[in-house]
């Protein structure tokens, strides 16, 4: 993710520390090691997840003609036979947003007493990587996921052609695959407008409500630090010189907007309060500066994906800035 960047990471920007965070070259230390092996695992299979979502093409030539002609037994076999296989990638997908529980073990080892954030960050740094793979392959899967109608009309038709499969007892291939209960949970993951999103925010505010021993501050803190280390990173153009390519742009603008959405529905009042320890403002601008065909999907994510926007104590600038 480029060469080694040197970020301000407090979350009192007046004062603080300056060090080092290298999104790219950062190795577990023996103490980092368990943890990091663990979510390892889970981000080996992520690059081939948001490969085959990218591919996705859809069954919606196969679906069409089926609807047109219900009569025809043939077009009804080819369109059942094009969308069982999607079905079986879109469950792919849902189980691997299952996986991303691992986050909760990242948090831990980020938030842990006795250390503050920017201390976890500084000594934790390929845990800290990880964390921002994490919510860079998220945001990315979300924007993926926002663009292709595809796969709610794939999924909706195979859910209704089951279902009058089984009024007519006809036996189901695929079934076996994706059972009703499955095809439930499967249907709110893709109802949702950012599923992968849901699923980390779902995983955080239970991470916070397990362990009621940890001050949620801890957590909320980590969340707001690694939001600092972004934005001045994209807004300081000493830093941003530093980037070797546009992908550690992208890069860090993904895991800028992951943590905003993270926050704000973690904090009690959220991101978006006078008293967040996020600079909203400073974020939102970085954001605008960017060519607008790059950042929509994080702007849009910031409308309808945090929880806090349009309470009464978010300022009329920053609504106006987001409109």
């Amino acid at each position: 993710m480029g060469n080694l960047l040197k970020v301000l990471t407090c979350t009192d920007l007046e004062q603080g520390p300056n060090f080092f965070l290298d999104f790219e070259n950062a190795q577990p230390t023996e103490s980092e090691k368990e943890i990091y092996n663990q979510v390892n695992v889970v981000l080996k299979d992520a690059e081939g997840i948001l490969e085959d979502l990218q591919s996705y093409r859809g069954a919606g030539h196969e679906i069409r003609e089926a609807i047109q002609h219900p009569a025809d037994e043939k077009l009804q076999e080819k369109a059942w036979g094009a969308v069982v296989p999607l079905v079986g990638k879109l469950k792919k997908f849902y189980e691997f947003s299952q996986r991303l529980a691992a986050l909760r073990g990242l948090l831990g080892a980020l938030t842990s007493t006795p250390y503050s954030p920017t201390q976890h960050l500084e000594r934790e740094q390929a845990l800290a990587k990880q964390f921002a793979e994490i919510l860079h392959f998220t945001l990315r899967f979300d924007e993926l996921k926002m663009t292709n109608p595809a796969i709610q009309n794939d999924f909706s038709y195979y859910r209704r052609t089951l279902s009058r499969m089984r009024i007519n007892n006809v036996p189901a291939e695929g079934e076996n695959e994706v059972n009703n209960e499955l095809a439930n949970r499967m249907s709110l993951f893709y109802a949702e407008a950012t599923p992968m999103l849901k699923t980390l925010s779902d995983a955080t505010t239970k991470f916070v409500s397990e362990n009621k021993n940890l001050p949620i501050e801890n957590t909320t803190d980590c969340l707001s630090t690694m939001a600092s280390v972004c934005r001045v990173m994209l807004e300081t153009p000493e830093y941003r010189s530093r980037f070797t390519n546009e992908e550690t742009v992208s890069f860090c603008l993904r895991v800028m907007v992951g943590v905003i959405i993270l926050y704000d529905h973690v904090h009690p009042v959220g991101a978006f309060a006078k008293t967040s320890k996020i600079d909203m403002k400073g974020c939102i601008k970085v954001l605008k500066d960017q060519p607008p065909n790059s950042v929509e999907g994080l702007l849009n994510a910031l409308r309808y994906t945090t929880k806090h926007l349009n309470d009464e104590t978010t300022s009329k600038q920053i609504k106006s800035m987001l409109q």
